[in-house]
């Protein structure tokens, strides 16, 4: 069994241990915290030892949209600085890395030989060990599942100091995967990969008129995709509300390549537009440009389109081209708020999906798909049925009490938010939403009695 060893990175210069300002992806709820960055895993064992009072988090890329990966007050550990991919076994399909590798190192790393990671969420700078704490999920989580389903195995530093090696069926693997980095610190893990062909994707796209007619057509052909996703338009009214551009596709074979793309049939060169100015005027997204943004770009997609090639970034992480892109909802930021709802609760999120189009939120990065089988994690997000995510600004008067409502909505539904993209849950409707988190507390009071790893999430959310 052939097995690659790939050389790690050189490394910049560790983050001064000085109290530095963070937030999430969303750039609300700013809170400082000592910065710490770890090379080795006795680096991070001492970070942990000597955090102080007020815990320890680890952080990855900063992608988690809320409050997750930050501390007020206390220690956040850079895992940027664990980045080795350690073994490639290209037989099997198998990847063992360091938490602080990127997906977007993995596909580069991955792709030459024919391999793509098994999952992947809308970009592709987040780190192993935060795809692990958040048990991402992506476009094919109809037939896939979750992150932490291909997980085999993982190194996690725990509160003791002792770095324990579990795999699936451990109560603290479960407890791991979605658990929002709070049962310790995911150091390494080892990956099973997908094979391709190619570096394309084959893409279908068709527009739906309406939210039954878009729910109808994934219902009823999303099995025979490996990817599904449909975009939706949340300020449509009447007769077109939750109209829709439904894209949907599987990694091209080689023959469906032209000549040119046939030479380099794995090539992965993502491109990139200048990143996004520091300073952006508030409300630039307001209802009126997003409006007119979301009607164009329904108009202009294909009344029904196959087999269209699109690079592997351009179907998975369109604003992974435009750095820092969440600098465009100004200097207040935004919210994203995802939710999910059971089969046999197509009404709840037929109403939800309403309730947002009359209340008029400007959100053009609104997105729904179908979840399969739920994960084994016992935080983890998905649930059979549907999900839906959207982008609001966080200055849009009445936001709070408007998600708050629909909160309650979600939880009288049986469904549950995300909390990975989470900044404003209340901690009673946490416990509704998640019914295996007293489970999750029980476990932690026995591994981290001390409660030396704690977020802003773990504390607002009584996690």
């Amino acid at each position: 069994m052939a097995a690659e060893t790939v050389p790690a990175p050189a490394h910049p210069a560790p983050a001064s241990p000085a109290l530095v300002p963070l937030t999430g992806w969303g750039r609300t709820a700013p809170t400082a915290a000592r910065t710490l960055r770890p090379r080795s895993d006795e680096e991070a064992a001492r970070a942990v030892r000597e955090c102080g009072a007020r815990g320890a988090i680890a952080r990855g890329l900063g992608r988690a949209y809320g409050d997750a990966a930050q501390n007020a007050g206390g220690a956040v550990l850079d895992m940027t600085g664990l980045d080795r991919v350690r073994a490639i076994d290209a037989v099997a399909g198998l990847v063992v890395c360091d938490a602080g590798v990127s997906l977007h190192r993995l596909m580069r790393v991955l792709l030459p030989l024919g391999w793509f990671v098994p999952v992947t969420p809308g970009t592709r700078y987040v780190t192993v060990g935060g795809a692990i704490g958040a048990d991402i999920h992506g476009k094919n989580h109809h037939g896939a599942g979750s992150f932490c389903r291909h997980v085999r195995s993982l190194d996690l530093l725990t509160a003791d100091g002792e770095i324990r090696t579990l795999t699936p069926g451990d109560d603290l693997f479960q407890a791991t995967a979605g658990g929002m980095g709070l049962t310790g610190v995911v150091l390494r893990a080892s990956v099973e990969l997908l094979p391709v062909e190619t570096s394309l994707m084959s893409v279908d796209t068709e527009r739906a008129r309406d939210l039954d007619d878009l729910m109808a057509r994934m219902a009823e052909a999303d099995h025979r995709y490996r990817y599904s996703v449909a975009w939706i338009d949340l300020l449509a009214r009447g007769a077109a509300i939750g109209r829709s551009v439904l894209t949907r596709g599987d990694h091209a074979p080689p023959a469906a390549l032209g000549a040119r793309a046939a030479r380099t049939p794995l090539e992965f060169r993502p491109g990139s537009l200048p990143a996004a100015p520091r300073a952006v005027p508030p409300g630039l997204l307001g209802r009126g440009s997003v409006g007119l943004f979301n009607e164009l770009w329904y108009r202009r997609a294909p009344r029904r389109r196959t087999g269209e090639l699109q690079k592997l970034s351009a179907f998975f992480h369109p604003l992974d081209g435009l750095p820092h892109w969440n600098r465009i909802y100004g200097p207040r930021g935004f919210v994203q708020y995802q939710f999910v709802v059971g089969h046999g609760q197509e009404h709840t999120l037929r109403r939800i999906v309403e309730r947002i189009s009359r209340r008029g939120c400007p959100s053009f990065l609104a997105v729904l798909k179908r979840f399969g089988a739920g994960d084994p994690g016992w935080l983890s997000f998905p649930m059979p049925g549907w999900t839906l995510a959207l982008d609001i600004p966080a200055a849009l008067p009445g936001l709070g009490a408007f998600l708050d409502g629909l909160d309650e909505e979600v939880a009288a539904a049986g469904g549950r938010v995300y909390l990975a993209k989470d900044s404003r849950l209340r901690p009673e409707l946490a416990a509704a939403m998640y019914p295996r988190l007293a489970e999750f507390r029980a476990l932690r009071a026995a591994t981290d009695p001390r409660g030396v790893f704690v977020s802003d999430l773990a504390r607002r959310l009584s996690l």
